[in-house]
Order: structure tokens, then sequence, then C-alpha cells
């Protein structure tokens, strides 16, 4: 067992639950504006639209626990996923590739809420550099180096092109970075220790297109 705060939480939590649990915490912020100070996985599953027994189970990575006849606490709850989700601790990252998709990410300032903040923003375009999106400013992609020494930053957001996806991704390995998260459809190949999260912009509109299709058929 590991220890996230005060909560005790499973070692390895299968990557569906975690996805889910930011639905919760969101849920959750909303019907403690409305006054809820209780409320139980059943209601929690009606309103959400998910199976109750799922609730429970997904909740219970928190180590967080109902109780009978009353459910859960609504304030204690948003503690525990804030902080077993780490939105409660501020985690610095560096963007590379300040393209459209890298613009967009340094202008949306939700990720800090989130417990994400993006310290500073890299590219190889003379004409992006020197320029600051949301309070972020864009260097020289070589300047990489010598920040990560002085700010040891454990987290890249990459988002240039696919065909120099790799490339970038081995520097950032190079330069202590522990985890990438990968917004190019590139394939990366990195050490095995290193954590990659792939949020590929093809793949999600391929699966929503053809969701879409098969309803109209």
């Amino acid at each position: 067992m590991s220890e996230t705060g005060k909560y005790k939480t499973k070692d390895r939590v299968p990557e569906p639950t975690l996805k889910r649990l930011p639905g919760y915490l969101y849920y959750l912020e909303q019907v403690k504006e409305e006054g809820t100070i209780n409320i139980s996985a059943p209601t929690i599953g009606k309103d959400l639209g998910c199976d109750p027994t799922q609730v429970v189970k997904d909740l219970a990575v928190t180590g967080v626990k109902g109780k009978p006849r009353v459910g859960y606490n609504t304030y204690e709850l948003i503690h525990a996923l804030e902080d077993f989700l780490g939105f409660n601790r501020i985690n610095e990252a560096f963007l590379i590739g300040a393209g459209n998709l890298g613009a967009a990410l340094m202008a949306y300032q939700e990720h800090q809420s989130l417990g994400l903040r993006i310290l500073a923003a890299f590219d190889v375009d003379s004409k992006k550099i020197g320029q600051t999106i949301g309070g972020i400013h864009i260097l020289e992609y070589n300047k990489l180096f010598s920040l990560y020494d002085r700010l040891n930053v454990k987290i890249g957001i990459l988002t240039t092109p696919n065909h120099v996806a790799q490339d970038v991704a081995e520097d950032l390995v190079n330069c202590g970075i522990k985890a990438i998260w990968n917004f190019t459809s590139a394939k990366l190949s990195l050490p095995e220790e290193i954590i990659v999260q792939n949020t590929s912009m093809s793949s999600y509109a391929a699966v929503l297109l053809r969701r879409l299709n098969d309803a109209e058929k």
C-alpha cells in the first residue's frame, strides 16, 4: 500500500478508473455548491448514468468509504479526490512545439486548476520565439537543456509535428523528464520507466466520426 496525503490508496489503479475520477470530482463540486453535505453512490450513479457498484469501486481508490444510510461526506470526498489526482499540488511542465495546438494549450488556463502549470514553451521557429501566450514565454528549443538543469521539471508536453516527436521525446528523457503527455500521433519508443500518456487528436476524431457514422445508419 502507498499513501497519498492521509488517504491510503492502492499502488496500481486501472486506467479506466483514473479517467472517470475527474468526472466524479467535477460532479461533486457542483452538488457541493448546491449545499449537498452527504451523497450516496446510487445518487452519484443515477446522476452520472453509471452503475452504483462501479462508483463504489472507483471511489474506493481514494481510501474514503461511504457510511450506511448516509453515503459519502461531499467535502471529504472532494478533498480525497483532489489529493489522489494531484490537483491540489502544482506539477510543473515544459511544452515543446508552439504551433496551433501548443498555443491553444498555453492559452487554456484551466489546466492550472488541475495542478498542471506550464513554465515555458520551446520551439525552433524564429517567428514564434519571443512571443508570450497565456503568460507563457516561447523560448528557443536549445534553451530546454539549460533550463531543465535549473528548474528540475518532470513533465513534458509534446505538441510537435509527428516526424520530430521521437527525437524531441528522447531529448526530454535525456534532460531528466519522467512523464510525457504526447499529443502527436507518433508511437514513442522510450525507456519503460518513462510515463507516456498518448492523446492523439486523430485517434479521438476517428472514434467520434466512426460512432457518428454508425449512429446514422
